[in-house]
Order: C-alpha cells, then sequence, then structure tokens
C-alpha cells in the first residue's frame, strides 16, 4: 500500500475534526472533561499529553466513539464524527487466545483487500505463523499497529504507541506516521516521552483542568517540557499543602 491520497493537497492544513463545548462524567458530580475546545486539522500530527488522570484517554475514546459525551459535539468536515472514519490503536491491544499473527491480521483484511500484509510485515519482520501469545509486548504494538493502517482510515488514533518498542521499531513508526501525515491524514497521539512528541508533532495540546490549556506549536515546541514542569510542579505543590493541613 502506497501512502497517497490524490484529493488532499498535502502542503495545506485544514482544520477536520472540530470539538466543541465537550462535557464528558461518568456521573453528574465527577465531568472527566468540561467545555473542552479543540480544533483538529488533516496534514498534521497532534500529541495530547497531561498528567496521569488528566481524562487523555477519555477524550480518545469520546473521539472514537466508545463513550458518549454528555454535551457538546464532535464534527468531523462539518458533519457529526462517524466510527467509520476512525482508526484507533489502544494502549493494551486484546487478541483473540490461539491465534496467530496472520489469523488477527486476516480479520482485518476484508475491509481492505489492496493492503499487502506481507510487504508491509518486511518493516516490522513480525512471526506471523506463530501464536501472538508467544509474541513480546513491542511485537504486539506493531501487529496492532499494521492492523490500524490496514483499515486506512482518515483519522487515526493512537495511545502510547511508543510502549514497548525498540529503538529500530520506533524509528520506523515515526516514519510511517510522517507518511501518513504527508498523505492527509489526521493523526492524535498520546505519550508520557515528551521528546518523542516534540520530535514528530505540529502540535502539542495540554490538557489540563478538564479541558485544552494550552497548545504548543512548532515555533514554541521548546516550551513544552517548561511549562508542563511548572504547571506540574505547582499542581502538586497545592495538594501537598492540604494534605498536610
Amino acid at each position: 500500500m502506497k501512502i497517497k491520497d490524490s484529493n488532499i493537497n498535502s502542503n495545506k492544513e485544514t482544520t477536520t475534526l472540530k470539538i466543541q463545548n465537550l462535557v464528558v462524567g461518568y456521573d453528574k458530580t465527577a465531568m472527566v472533561l468540561n467545555q473542552l475546545n479543540l480544533d483538529l486539522s488533516s496534514n498534521a500530527i497532534h500529541g495530547i499529553v497531561g498528567l496521569n488522570g488528566a481524562g487523555k484517554t477519555t477524550l480518545l475514546y469520546t473521539i472514537s466513539g466508545f463513550i458518549s459525551p454528555t454535551e457538546g459535539s464532535i464534527l468531523y468536515e462539518g458533519q457529526p464524527l462517524e466510527k467509520s472514519a476512525i482508526a484507533f490503536l489502544e494502549t493494551h491491544n486484546f487478541f483473540y487466545h490461539k491465534i496467530t499473527g496472520k489469523e488477527y491480521l486476516g480479520l482485518f483484511k476484508t475491509q481492505n483487500t489492496n493492503f499487502q500484509f506481507e510487504q508491509w510485515n518486511t518493516l516490522f519482520e513480525l512471526p506471523l505463523n506463530k501464536l501472538i501469545e508467544t509474541y513480546s509486548t513491542g511485537m504486539k504494538k506493531k501487529l496492532a499497529f499494521l492492523a490500524v493502517l490496514s483499515l486506512d482510515r482518515p483519522i487515526i488514533i493512537l495511545d502510547e504507541p511508543f510502549n514497548g518498542l525498540d529503538l529500530e521499531s520506533n524509528l520506523s513508526v515515526k516514519k510511517v506516521l510522517q507518511g501518513l501525515k504527508e498523505a492527509g491524514k489526521t493523526i492524535i497521539i498520546t505519550s508520557h516521552i515528551l521528546e518523542a512528541l516534540t520530535e514528530i508533532t505540529d502540535y502539542i495540546h495540554y490538557l489540563s483542568e478538564k479541558k485544552i490549556l494550552k497548545t504548543f506549536e512548532k515555533t514554541n515546541m521548546k516550551e513544552v517540557v517548561p511549562f508542563i514542569t511548572t504547571h506540574s510542579q505547582k499542581e502538586n505543590s497545592q495538594l501537598i499543602e492540604e494534605l498536610l493541613k
């Protein structure tokens, strides 16, 4: 499969995914996200960062349609976002028991008969004829990533895609993501590895206080780490003061 899209101008970013006044909570007294607004462009890689418990995974699950918002809207090209537009790589992937890598990928082949799994596997070198239960964490991650690629969706969401990968695989995934970006995809990534995000993303959106508190672009990406460090220390200092009262 070649990474290209003749209908997309790869040199121009356009807002394709618009999140407006999003409210998500598991009950009326515990809001995880509150009045969150975010515009996400195509031809770009967007990083979502925040402290543990800030709501990053909840945001991804809401965009993907697995969680229904209490209020607000998520629009794709001006229309309500549908699951069929999204390919989602979760942090922890589920695999059926006693199934080989080849059999797993075969579940996705009917959705895109043009995707050449064997050719793509020359990049990741997975033992597709072996049971997945014999795979390492990194191998399982690469297998799930191949499945996500095969869907060829316009919006790609990756929750901690670099976890468990070796250096070579990390570099390969980054290269593929750059190609997908140039093909006009809207890519959303979360990662605790800030260096990886600042290296490949066009925007980093900092999630705190139940909303997107600040967005960084390429021009001010070097401010990400100092800002997050200062902000997290402030929050922790306030918490410690409360605990010691």
